[in-house]
């Protein structure tokens, strides 16, 4: 089972640059996108043998996740369950019978950490979401789904370590590589989840999924990589590959993927 995941930073521009093709190269029985930025009814997206699940901002042009599946989900959930954080499209999960699929586009901590207050409290609840579908909670309460693995993705906005960004040093402390994003995200692992592209390539460098449109960064590869595939630890055995495609253009994130077994 391949699953695929990319922030487009913008659906309908990503449109005009042969993003048709790109979804029919990449043949994914699952496909998250982030960033669509977009609302309901702005853009007319079908792809043959594919359901479409959206997510929208209350803020036009802002934020938004969809998933395209070729399986029907037994049902799909469009937030954590906190209000005041599901303002923003930035969930869609899908039950499947044996797992969870969590698209996520989490929020940026901003210039000198001006959101940092709020991604924290971003970071807890998706942690306490993501645990909760593994244990049959969903926002509805306790007991309203069985218990099964998940997998989720997406851009979280963080590099987890120093290999995951070229310029560690300089960047320490700024928004995607504070020491309080890295912490939640070593929680979130901690409880009890893998990031499979390190599980299979510990020691990989140069590997990034996000590039700054300024001073030829993706020409020289000084990237970030804030775009993951986690899965619960039980469902690790089951990744038999994890890839980045630093080769696919259009936005300035590129598509990430994994393989399951099915």
């Amino acid at each position: 089972m391949r699953l695929v995941s990319w922030n487009v930073n913008g659906l309908r521009a990503i449109a005009k640059k042969g993003f048709d093709r790109i979804f029919e190269q990449l043949d994914a029985d699952i496909f998250a996108l982030q960033e669509t930025k977009l609302q309901e009814g702005q853009i007319d997206m079908e792809f043959e043998g594919y359901r479409s699940y959206w997510s929208y901002a209350q803020k036009k042009g802002y934020s938004g996740t969809a998933v395209f599946t070729k399986r029907e989900p037994l049902r799909v959930l469009h937030g954590l369950g906190v209000e005041h954080l599901d303002t923003e499209g930035r969930i869609v999960a899908l039950e499947f019978p044996e797992f969870w699929f969590v698209n996520v586009y989490t929020p940026n901590a901003q210039n000198e950490l001006a959101r940092i207050d709020h991604r924290m409290e971003w970071d807890d609840a998706f942690r306490d979401f993501c645990k909760g579908l593994e244990e049959g909670t969903t926002p509805e309460g306790p007991g309203t789904a069985d218990p099964k693995p998940v997998v989720m993705c997406g851009d979280f906005n963080v590099a987890h370590n120093e290999i995951d960004l070229k310029n560690p040093g300089p960047n320490r402390g700024n928004a995607g590589f504070s020491d309080e994003e890295r912490g939640k995200f070593t929680d979130l692992l901690d409880a009890g989840f893998s990031d499979t592209f390190r599980m299979l390539h510990p020691e990989t460098e140069g590997a990034y999924s996000w590039w700054s449109y300024r001073g030829r960064a993706r020409e020289r590869n000084t990237g970030w990589r804030i775009d993951y595939f986690l899965v619960s630890d039980r469902l690790a055995e089951r990744v038999q590959m994890a890839h980045i495609f630093a080769d696919i253009m259009g936005s300035d994130h590129c598509p990430v993927s994994i393989e399951l077994e099915a």
